[in-house]
């Protein structure tokens, strides 16, 4: 099976991928912060300076 990454269509939180793999959110981004995005990993950017690491089915 071939996954296309341009098609994306949902994402989890790093909190919620911790909860779901039972890990720290400290152990998943430790992980995480050297991904790059073909990994499957993205930043979402909120309001002012509130951002967070989000992951695709492929990066989890």
């Amino acid at each position: 099976m071939i996954m296309q990454l341009n098609k994306v269509y949902s994402v989890k939180t790093i909190d919620r991928v911790a909860a779901e793999l039972g890990e720290t959110v400290d152990r998943i981004f430790d992980l995480a912060i050297d991904m790059e995005t073909e990994d499957g990993v993205i930043w979402v950017y909120g309001p002012g300076d509130d951002s967070v690491i989000a992951f695709t089915r492929f990066g989890i």
